[in-house]
């Protein structure tokens, strides 16, 4: 009967110890922090949703990758790709600012392009090439808006002219 008198107040004791220590306010890491370790941690705050000032594209490419049997939906993104690029880029189109490829990637003298997109399917790429490096960036968006023509266009259009540092 002891022991059973002895297990129980110590499971008390415990469960009181921690929910003591439970509602003792914690420290402020970054007071506790040398001043040298706050400037490092400045550094490496999380940029992801901050604007950066990007070097403009010397030339953008707009890549269709597809299949030789496609769907009505990479016909709809070809084709709005492409009229998007003609009439809002036309004088780019012409100096080789800007770039409209559709690829099939079923024919073999294609296979390097689509190995370096890595496209295995139907899919819209734009490469926005600086300094002579590529940025390949694959663009999910357009299947999404290949129902309303206006909106697709206006996405492309705001893509590339934000690669060629235009508003």
């Amino acid at each position: 009967m002891k022991n059973i008198i002895v297990i129980i107040l110590a499971f008390f004791g415990i469960a009181g110890a921690l929910w003591v220590l439970s509602a003792v306010p914690k420290k402020d890491i970054a007071s506790t922090r040398p001043a040298k370790l706050d400037f490092v941690a400045e550094q490496q705050k999380d940029t992801s949703n901050m604007s950066i000032a990007v070097v403009p594209a010397e030339r953008v490419e707009v890549f269709l990758f597809h299949r030789t049997q496609r769907c009505t939906t990479c016909i709809a993104i070809g084709k709005l790709s492409s009229q998007t690029v003609e009439e809002r880029f036309g004088s780019e189109v012409l100096s080789g600012k800007v770039v409209f490829r559709e690829v099939n990637i079923d024919e073999s003298q294609n296979k390097d392009l689509a190995e370096k997109f890595q496209a295995g399917g139907s899919s819209l790429f734009v490469n926005a090439i600086r300094e002579g490096n590529d940025n390949i960036e694959e663009d999910l968006e357009v299947w999404r808006l290949t129902g309303d023509e206006a909106a697709f266009k206006t996405h492309l259009a705001r893509k590339i002219n934000s690669l060629l540092g235009k508003k």
